[in-house]
């Protein structure tokens, strides 16, 4: 049964992180990724580490779908697509654009309410569309408008201060601060500020892998639920089209899965096993193909995993290498390690 208190707070520690990739380029390798990564069994406990998974990190916007049950606990209506795209780090389409705005009118709220920063779009062919008809950064096509609209919803709900809504001692920011120590198993160790202006709380690897499992977990009914549903049924609402963690979601029955900036990736299984994933130099070329063996390491069948081995590196524009997992997160070849 889950503890309802919490853990101490993990360290805030330089981390002690390891070699987890290799670039290789014709046999050599020409350069190393570090960081750690946590595999988990269904049952919670540590199948595979590397590197140090208990020292605090901050999630970026893989906290995301626990900001999400935050939210559904305190009131937020929105299911489906409209609830995906609360925990998205969105790439910027049209269809993120009114999304955003559909959740806002349904708070009876505009663009002009959000407290993100503003900015262009996220994915790199609507944002050369959206410069060459030009369009100005915006509030409402900043990657995490969907989640900054939804807690304005919950605000308007509950009757809470809207223009404060990101202020840490926000009743919103608390109840969340809530679910991340419940969901993660420990106390918060350190509070700042992320890119779009929202309170980011630091937990360690391990704690985010744990919160992932209870979400992938939850029993029909819960806000847990609701959020893996939302998150599985309509991943490109979460990200956008083309984006890798949208096609792992596609590709591993049941899987949810959230990316975060600085080399930061969780993802789950409905039986409760997790991995999470942090490239130390916040790399992203080697966050999906680490993800991917800490998978297989979890399980998952390989072979649907081929299509997530990484970016090949180019010479005279044919590949000559690629980004590699270290042999030590090769279920193949590695033996086991808790």
């Amino acid at each position: 049964m889950r503890s309802s208190i919490p853990a101490d707070a993990p360290a805030v520690r330089e981390p002690r992180h390891v070699p987890v990739a290799h670039v290789v380029r014709g046999g050599l390798v020409e350069g190393v990724h570090h960081g750690s990564v946590v595999v988990l069994d269904g049952d919670g406990t540590v199948r595979h580490r590397l590197g140090d998974v208990e020292a605090a990190c901050y999630p970026r916007s893989a906290l995301k779908p626990v900001q999400a049950v935050a939210m559904v606990r305190a009131g937020l209506p929105l299911d489906r697509a409209l609830l995906a795209l609360a925990m998205g780090s969105h790439s910027g389409e049209e269809r993120h654009l009114a999304g955003a705005r559909r959740i806002l009118e349904l708070a009876g709220l505009t663009p002009g309410d959000l407290r993100n920063v503003a900015d262009l779009p996220y994915a790199p062919a609507v944002r050369d569309t959206w410069l060459r008809e030009g369009r100005r950064p915006s509030r409402l096509a900043q990657n995490c408008s969907g989640k900054h609209a939804a807690m304005l919803y919950v605000c308007a709900l509950n009757g809470w201060p809207l223009r404060t809504y990101l202020d840490p001692a926000h009743p919103l920011q608390t109840a969340i601060a809530k679910a991340v120590e419940e969901l993660t198993g420990q106390r918060i160790a350190q509070v700042t500020v992320d890119g779009c202006g929202a309170p980011l709380f630091a937990v360690s690897l391990h704690g985010l892998a744990r919160a992932a499992a209870r979400i992938a977990t939850g029993l029909p009914g819960t806000a847990e639920r609701r959020v893996a549903d939302a998150l599985r049924d309509h991943p490109e609402m979460a990200s956008g089209a083309g984006r890798d963690v949208a096609a792992l979601m596609r590709a591993v029955p049941g899987l949810i899965a959230k990316d975060g900036f600085e080399g930061v990736q969780v993802a789950a299984l409905p039986d409760g096993r997790a991995v999470a994933v942090k490239i130390a130099d916040g790399a992203d070329r080697a966050r999906i193909p680490v993800a991917a063996a800490a998978l297989a390491r979890a399980g998952v069948d390989p072979a649907l995993l081929g299509a997530f081995t990484g970016e090949p590196m180019l010479g005279g524009g044919r590949p000559v290498g690629s980004v590699r997992p270290v042999s030590a997160l090769d279920p193949l070849t590695a033996p086991t390690a808790a």
